[in-house]
């Protein structure tokens, strides 16, 4: 049986068939676009050579491997998400019982953005989270993201809606931390 919640934020929300989330992405370098274009040359050249071989329809495969090459690609190139699962650091996935707020700072080149979270006390730091620390975080895990590529207020509105309620965003500077607004 299930039973739905009135209450605004409390579990992740489910949009026109695909959950909801907030990314941002490292820029799609040339060698990725490289090993993206390379891949989908060998899945074309696999399928011919199946089609030649074993008479079957080369285009089947095709079909079939496409989305996950992208997919695959996208991930690589994912610097920081949350949705359904919870907030994803790189290749760190924390979970959003243990995310407490996010921490936004913007360090003095002005170059790039750090997204961090801090944990709940009692919290296990997630393997592979990065122990090299950035002076300007003040969170345990965070990563670094082109400014360019990051809108503090399209964060705010995604997580307004579908974060859990419990989640805060800060912005951290020399002289503080303040709420996001």
């Amino acid at each position: 049986m299930s039973h739905a919640s009135g209450a605004s934020g409390a579990r992740p929300t489910r949009r026109s068939g695909r959950w909801e989330r907030y990314r941002v992405t490292h820029p799609f370098s040339a060698r990725d676009q490289a090993a993206l274009w390379g891949s989908i040359v060998g899945v074309v050249a696999l399928a011919a050579l199946l089609g030649w071989a074993l008479d079957m329809k080369g285009g089947v495969v095709i079909v079939a491997a496409l989305p996950f090459i992208i997919a695959s690609f996208e991930n690589r190139r994912t610097a920081f998400q949350f949705d359904a699962a919870g907030a994803r650091f790189g290749t760190v996935l924390v979970p959003w019982a243990d995310v407490t707020e996010f921490v936004v700072a913007t360090p003095a080149d002005g170059q790039r953005a750090l997204i961090g979270a801090r944990l709940r006390p009692g919290a296990v730091l997630p393997a592979g989270a990065a122990t090299a620390q950035d002076p300007a975080m003040p969170a345990p895990v965070h990563v670094s993201v082109p400014r360019s590529k990051f809108d503090l207020s399209k964060m705010l509105h995604k997580a307004r809606k579908y974060a859990p309620s419990h989640i805060r965003i800060v912005v951290s500077d020399p002289s503080g931390e303040r709420p996001a607004s």
